[in-house]
């Protein structure tokens, strides 16, 4: 999949920097398990100011999964739970831009980060690919800046740290409309921290039903049914 300028240089350029990054953070992980100090649902302060300035961002293929899927869905209101330097958010913008070309009308994505720091360089990558109009990037924790959300949501991403995800999908859900998805990574390699956003899905009171697919690491794609 290949976007024009100014998008898709930018995509290329960002994902070479997250890629870059993959081998420390692989060490730095690595070498703090060996230590036993590690614990992947509640990281310590150590790790946080390790991962500061690490883009981490969603897969390519992954990515494009969403790009595709919120094409198909004619998506105009899109949820982001875990913009971090907004890579991602790129492709979910994309996809509203397009749709909106072709169908009209209005549309946007809300993206939420709780470090005013990466807020900031996101913003800045969205005003380099002229997508700036269709984000509103919410700073602070996700439990107050998702409380608002005007109107039924089409799809919504969640590449988040895995205690947040539930949290996240508990305020959104009410607003996905019928046929509505929601993708959360990483489902199969930290599958016992995502045992409360599990739990949720899975509560056949919340009306959603959901399937891992087989991308590295898991994703898992949840209808609103």
């Amino acid at each position: 999949m290949r976007f024009d300028p100014p998008l898709g240089p930018l995509l290329d350029r960002l994902h070479g920097e997250s890629d870059a990054q993959g081998p420390a953070i692989g060490a730095y992980f690595a070498a703090r398990a060996k230590e036993g100090s590690l614990d992947m649902s509640d990281f310590d302060e150590r790790t946080h100011r390790f991962m500061s300035d690490k883009l981490v961002a969603l897969d390519r293929d992954k990515a494009e999964l969403c790009y595709t899927l919120c094409r198909a869905l004619r998506a105009r209101r899109v949820v982001e739970a875990g913009t971090s330097f907004g890579v991602s958010t790129l492709y979910l913008a994309a996809a509203v831009r397009d749709n909106l070309r072709e169908d009209g009308g209005q549309g946007v994505v809300i993206g939420t980060e709780h470090e005013p720091k990466k807020a900031e360089i996101a913003r800045a990558h969205f005003a380099e690919a002229g997508l700036s109009d269709l984000i509103d990037l919410r700073e602070g924790d996700l439990r107050e800046t998702l409380r608002r959300i005007d109107g039924p949501v089409d799809f919504m991403l969640l590449d988040i740290w895995t205690p947040m995800a539930r949290p996240a999908l508990e305020l959104v859900a009410p607003k996905l409309r019928r046929g509505a998805l929601a993708i959360a990574d990483n489902t199969t390699a930290f599958r016992e921290a995502y045992r409360d956003f599990f739990d949720f899905v899975n509560d056949p009171r919340n009306g959603l039903r959901t399937q891992t697919l087989p991308f590295e690491g898991g994703l898992e794609l949840v209808v609103r049914a």
